[in-house]
């Protein structure tokens, strides 16, 4: 299906441009979402004559999405999850748990904005990306710990997902079974 764009859509197109798209991309996100119109001559006159009102429109969610991308850009914020001690979550870290984290530091985000490759199912720092519009993107730090605590021992750049590390101590001495018997005590019982 051929359609007409109305705003920029990362990997398709620019504002005006006519495109080729499946038709379920087209029915299903496209045209409900009022992103573009079909390609027929009647949408294309509409197109042109509303043309200068939506570079506009357009111009002016760009600026409010700057504005926001300056106050958020590099933001670190803190997620605090259960893990076990090698570091993996018992759960995830989805776009939807990022989204409300920036909501309740007072960000509007909407999930589809939050760009994550895959969910985060580790503790540790990670940079997120936020597509504001399509245009402007905003990177923030995301800082996954068991305890506020382990958040700022990762802010400072400790790594918090090995064993010692969470215990405080060298556990492979700990592990060693021959470190708790004395040199020489097994022989001597053995005489016996």
């Amino acid at each position: 299906m051929e359609v007409i764009l109305l705003e920029r859509i990362a990997r398709l197109g620019q504002m005006g441009d006519v495109v080729k798209v499946k038709d379920g991309y087209a029915r299903n996100y496209l045209l409900p979402q009022g992103k573009a119109l079909r390609a027929n001559e009647a949408n294309r006159k509409k197109f042109e004559a509303q043309r200068a009102e939506l570079e506009a429109r357009n111009l002016q969610r760009k600026q409010e999405a700057e504005a926001v991308a300056e106050k958020l850009n590099g933001q670190s914020f803190v997620v605090i999850r259960s893990a076990a001690e090698t570091g993996q979550l018992y759960g995830s870290v989805s776009a939807r748990d990022i989204a409300e984290v920036l909501d309740q530091a007072g960000f509007k985000v909407g999930r589809s904005q939050i760009v994550l490759k895959a969910p985060i199912k580790n503790i540790g720092i990670a940079e997120v990306a936020i597509a504001l519009h399509a245009e402007v993107t905003a990177t923030i730090t995301l800082n996954v710990a068991r305890t506020a605590d382990e958040a700022e021992r990762q802010a400072r750049g400790e790594k918090l997902d090995s064993a010692e590390a969470i215990y405080g101590e060298d556990i492979t001495e700990a592990s060693n079974p021959e470190a708790f018997f004395e040199p020489g005590a097994a022989e001597e019982g053995e005489e016996e």
